[in-house]
Order: C-alpha cells, then sequence, then structure tokens
C-alpha cells in the first residue's frame, strides 16, 4: 500500500522528516522551554545534522544558535537575506522541530488582508447565530497563540503596512482580542511555545518597509549566501536528488555537469571567477535557483533523451531562470560564456561553451 503522502508533491517538514524527528525527541535528554517539543541541542541536531539527523541546509551553527534563542523568549524572529538563501526553509525547519507543525504559514502579498492572519467567520453560521466561537474561522495567528506553535510570515514587507501592524499588540501583550464575542472567548491568551517567524528578502524590503516599533519586536538576522563551492555543489547535488526522485527520474545529473552549473552560478552572483571580473546579472542566481536549474536538467535528459542530462541543458535553462526578460542579463550571459567559459577545462566546459547559441532569442 502506498504511504499516504506518496503523491504529495512537497510534504511539509514533520511529515517529510518524522522518522528523525521521533527519533530526537525519544533519546533528548536536555531541558527544554516551555512548549517546545525538543530542545535547543536536538533542533540544532535536526537543522544542522548530528545524533543521527540528517544536513538540510548549509547555514552558520551561531545563527542557529542565536535564532533559537530568540524564539525561546519573548522576541520575534525575522531572517533576511538574498532571495533563495533558505529563509523560508529554515523558518520551516525551526517550526517543525519546535513546535512539531510548520504549516501555519501566513503569505505576504498586497491582496492580504488581517482576517487572513487573525480569524474570520464562516457567514452562514453568523447570519444564523450571530457572532459565536462556533462561528469564528481561526486563522494562522489565533491557532498559532491557542496551540502555542510557531507561525511563519513570509515575504512579511510585501504586505501593506496596517497588516503589518496588526501584529504590534499581539508580539507585545501576547494576547488577541476578538471584540465580536462576549466573555472569556473575546480574548485569545497565548499559550507556551508560541512565536513568530518572518521573513523578508532584501530586494523587497523597500516595499512596504516595516515601521520602527514593529522592528522593535523582532530580532534580525541575516542568512548569507553559501560562501563554500564544495558545500553548495554538494547541497545543490541533494537537493535536485531529491526533486528528481519525486519527478520519477532516477539519478540526478553527472558531477561534472552539476560542477559546471554551481560555478556559473557562483560566477553571476558574484562577479568574480578564477580568470577575473565577470558581469553580475540583476536575476538571482542564487542556491535555489541552481537547484531548479539542476532540476530541470535533468528532468529534460531523462524524459526526452534518456540521459541523465547535458551541459547544453544547463544554457537551455539559463535562458529562462537566469535572464529571465532581461535583455541586458542576456547579454552578459553570452559574454560570460564566450569570455569566461571557453577558457575553462574539461569536457562538460567545452561542451557547455559550444551550446552558446542556445542563447540566441
Amino acid at each position: 500500500m502506498p504511504h499516504p503522502t506518496a503523491a504529495v508533491q512537497r510534504p511539509p517538514a514533520e511529515i517529510a522528516y518524522r522518522e528523525e524527528l521521533e527519533a530526537l525527541r525519544r533519546s533528548d535528554r536536555d531541558p527544554r522551554p516551555p512548549g517546545w517539543a525538543l530542545s535547543l541541542r536536538a533542533v540544532k541536531a535536526f537543522v544542522l545534522g548530528g545524533d543521527g539527523a540528517s544536513a538540510k541546509l548549509v547555514v552558520s551553527p551561531s545563527l542557529i544558535e542565536r535564532a533559537m534563542v530568540t524564539l525561546a523568549t519573548s522576541r520575534a524572529l525575522i531572517l533576511i537575506g538574498e532571495p533563495g538563501t533558505a529563509k523560508s526553509l529554515l523558518s520551516e525547519l525551526l517550526a517543525a522541530a519546535i513546535s512539531g507543525d510548520s504549516t501555519l504559514t501566513i503569505q505576504g502579498g498586497a491582496s492580504l488582508n488581517e482576517d487572513q492572519i487573525k480569524y474570520g467567520w464562516n457567514y452562514a453560521l453568523l447570519v444564523a447565530e450571530g457572532p459565536t466561537r462556533r462561528a469564528l474561522v481561526p486563522a494562522p495567528l489565533h491557532h498559532g497563540m491557542s496551540d502555542g506553535k510557531i507561525v511563519r510570515f513570509e515575504e512579511i514587507t510585501r504586505c501593506p503596512l496596517e497588516v503589518q501592524d496588526c501584529l504590534l499588540s499581539i508580539l507585545s501583550d501576547r494576547v488577541m482580542a476578538v471584540p465580536e464575542l462576549p466573555g472569556e472567548d473575546g480574548m485569545v491568551f497565548a499559550r507556551d511555545g508560541f512565536n513568530v517567524i518572518a521573513t523578508a528578502n532584501t530586494r523587497d524590503r523597500g516595499v512596504n518597509e516595516m515601521s520602527a516599533a514593529l522592528k522593535r519586536r523582532f530580532n534580525f538576522e541575516t542568512v548569507f549566501p553559501i560562501r563554500d563551492a564544495d558545500e553548495e555543489l554538494a547541497l545543490v547535488r541533494r537537493e535536485a536528488a531529491k526533486l528528481l526522485a519525486r519527478s520519477g527520474v532516477p539519478a540526478a545529473p553527472d558531477d561534472d555537469v552539476l560542477e559546471v552549473l554551481v560555478t556559473c552560478f557562483r560566477d553571476l552572483r558574484d562577479g568574480l571567477s578564477a580568470e577575473g571580473g565577470v558581469e553580475r546579472l540583476s536575476s538571482v542566481m542564487s542556491t535555489a535557483e541552481a537547484v531548479s536549474v539542476a532540476h530541470a536538467v535533468g528532468v529534460r535528459g531523462h524524459y526526452m533523451r534518456g540521459d541523465r542530462g547535458r551541459p547544453e541543458d544547463i544554457v537551455e535553462c539559463l535562458a529562462g531562470t537566469a535572464a529571465k526578460d532581461n535583455a541586458d542579463d542576456l547579454a552578459k550571459l553570452r559574454r560570460y560564456l564566450e569570455q569566461k567559459a571557453a577558457k575553462r577545462s574539461g569536457e562538460a566546459w567545452k561542451a557547455f561553451y559550444a551550446a552558446r547559441h542556445l542563447l540566441t532569442p
């Protein structure tokens, strides 16, 4: 009989890593903050690997420690950084380890309103019964406070300021008023374990800049791109293999193909290469994008030719992934292939360079 999540494209972390979390809970003997499912040591092991758990992303151990300490206090946490630096994944892993539930998620955007964050109403019951506890429809913040769980607020600076500021009293007083309900039902007090992890990417922070009052309720932590090329290559290989397996592809692209991909992304992201300066692209050349391209290369090779993907597939994918709709980026990418890729040794680099004509619009 197939596993109930076998057809789920992306199960949440608490489901995907259920066995690891259960093993950590059984072996965890360290003190736990009130409302936490695991101790700080076990949460760190779950995220970075250790005590039988696998490493799930590459970040500074000190960042994880500071984030956990923040969440164990009355301060909320906000993770900032370039797009694609695994801020959302880190918030998901922390919520799964601390609360056993990473699904209390608010996705920031221009259309977000306060009801989608706090609570709404079942209008059929509201008309029939008036405002009652049964007619109330809890949103993520209501659930998180009532159940003592972490709430994730993705891309907080992309939602309107008035929606952001509805967090002020909740993060300060740890209470949410429901003025429509009488008596005790009109106040929701946060239980132990409740807190908020927000994310904001540095390219969007100016869209709806957080108020100074709201910033004071958060501790800010910056998530940087992976600095070590070998660590980034290993992560791209591992994550691409997981995605490809879900797509029905039995094997990831060969290491020499992935090395070309990761090196290309690092050069264009940092503006540097072994041969000298490179023009940086305005598009996001993140590790997450590199994983996405590796996934596409593997799918293309397996389903179109029956192989594991070729260097020329990278060029095809870069035309839509890295260049996007920016003609300047497309020109910079062509110059990179002509001036830098041509100088690299190895059959994969030669095939990559030979496919430069595929960038022609």
